[in-house]
């Protein structure tokens, strides 16, 4: 076993006594826990270079005052029955304490030391209505675990490093293909860059694209992780309306705004609301941008999930210029815990990009990357997500129904038609906090949209995911926020 022990041969104090108190240290510590066997005198020895007779003589005297025990043919161990006074952790020396308290942290760590960083809370209620999480019941997980099994037995390579720091070729062909099929992206294999997920690849596209003080166009309301990155970097965010028909573009074409380095946009799913950037605003947005000289980032994080309508194009897509970074992910519509996205970028920014990649992590998992590209190529991706769609609807149809009929015209419910959750305005006199409070005391969690507001928020709003949840706990659900809230 592994053991370290501080001992030094000049120290006044015997070598057999040094190893007394370290040992001595460490139970009282509980580094060393009851029952726990010991090294050996003859292996404990070699470890610290010193002679058996020096650790026999620590042991002999570590047993006689009862904080170890021999058990014979099979060792030396913790004692299992300490004296009660000797259970106390022992006091760290002073020496160990921290002496430098005034570390200065840069700008980057200073920006993430604020206290009031959102996360979201951790759900402990019988029924949730977290927002972002896929049915993980419904993951053919057999089938991956196939899938990782048939490269794990077939290839050690899954266990080097890569040369590639854009991602597995093949991988990255099938994703072009995919999106070029599902959302009308143009691309090829080059132009994508495998990430850890679409925060790792805003994190890069921030730290590549903006200086400190430069101007990123938001949407009000907007994505937290997104803009959370942004404000890291030293950007200044320029919140932009949105309504039903997504970000408000005539907001940009203003004269009195400061110089737009960068937009960031949620068009097929405007996050929180739901709206859907039409086509005239895709348009609109693209020319200003190619006029500009804006980059725009289109972050399309759940795009494959639509219920009733035609999707519209990606804005990558119909770009003309070069002015969109399109930024896409599985953790929708697979699992988060699979960690791997991808950036689509115009040419130009490929190098620069693939070595900040390199920098940052070298590479995503490769044993990832293979199972997930035969689950692309072989047809499984695309028959899960019309199986989820399909799912997914039915769901969201639950929530809405079970919204009116518990609340009736007290809720208006925004972007119902896509994606896995929807918003809530609901008509109440509380605060939007003891609406949490009220609704986790009936055993039911929901988040509030204020958080997602640059500025003051309205009120009253909330992001119900459904992804996750059956039909019967939709149902329950509603109706015990609706009595909470009477």
């Amino acid at each position: 076993m592994d053991f370290a022990i501080s001992i030094n041969p000049n120290a006044p104090l015997p070598l057999h006594r040094q190893v007394y108190e370290e040992l001595r240290q460490a139970i009282l510590a509980g580094r060393l826990k009851p029952g726990e066997r010991l090294p050996s005198t003859r292996s404990l020895a070699q470890l610290l270079e010193v002679s058996r007779a020096t650790i026999t003589q620590s042991y002999d005297l570590l047993l006689s005052e009862g904080y170890l025990e021999t058990i014979v043919g099979s060792g030396t161990f913790v004692c299992r029955q300490l004296p009660d006074d000797l259970l106390s952790p022992a006091p760290i020396p002073s020496k160990l304490q921290p002496t430098n308290s005034s570390v200065s942290l840069s700008a980057y760590g200073a920006s993430l030391s604020d206290k009031a960083f959102f996360r979201p809370p951790k759900s402990e209620v019988e029924i949730s209505f977290t927002y972002g999480r896929p049915a993980f019941d419904q993951f053919p997980i057999d089938l991956w675990r196939k899938l990782l099994s048939r490269h794990c037995h077939s290839q050690t390579d899954v266990l080097d490093y890569t040369y590639d720091s854009q991602g597995y070729q093949p991988l990255r062909e099938a994703i072009a293909a995919y999106i070029s099929r599902s959302r009308a992206v143009k691309c090829h294999a080059e132009q994508i860059i495998i990430v850890g997920g679409s925060q790792q690849g805003i994190d890069l596209i921030t730290r590549l694209l903006i200086d400190r003080g430069d101007w990123i166009a938001v949407e009000e309301p907007g994505y937290l992780g997104a803009r959370r990155a942004f404000l890291s970097q030293g950007a200044s965010l320029y919140p932009v309306s949105v309504d039903q028909s997504g970000l408000v573009v005539s907001e940009l074409t203003k004269n009195i705004i400061p110089p737009i380095k960068l937009v960031y946009v949620t068009p097929s799913h405007q996050f929180p609301t739901g709206a859907v950037l039409s086509l005239p605003r895709r348009l609109e947005l693209l020319a200003w941008a190619q006029k500009t000289g804006t980059m725009i980032i289109e972050d399309d994080y759940d795009s494959e999930y639509r219920y009733g309508e035609r999707p519209i194009p990606a804005l990558q897509g119909l770009d003309q210029g070069g002015s969109v970074i399109y930024v896409g992910t599985f953790s929708k519509v697979l699992f988060p815990a699979l960690r791997l996205g991808y950036l689509v970028l115009p040419q130009n920014l490929v190098y620069v990009f693939a070595r900040a990649k390199w920098l940052a992590d070298r590479q995503c998992s490769l044993l990832e990357q293979y199972a997930l590209t035969d689950f692309i190529t072989e047809g499984h991706l695309e028959r899960h997500i019309r199986r989820m769609r399909s799912l997914y609807d039915q769901r969201r149809q639950t929530l809405v129904q079970s919204l009116f009929s518990h609340f009736g015209d007290r809720v208006k419910i925004l972007g119902e038609n896509a994606g896995m959750h929807l918003m809530v305005k609901i008509d109440t006199h509380l605060s939007d906090d003891e609406v949490i409070q009220r609704a986790a005391i009936a055993g039911v969690g929901i988040q509030a949209a204020y958080p997602q507001y640059l500025k003051d928020s309205p009120g009253h709003e909330f992001i119900l995911g459904y992804a996750e949840l059956n039909e019967q706990q939709i149902h329950q659900g509603v109706k015990r926020l609706s009595k909470a809230l009477e």
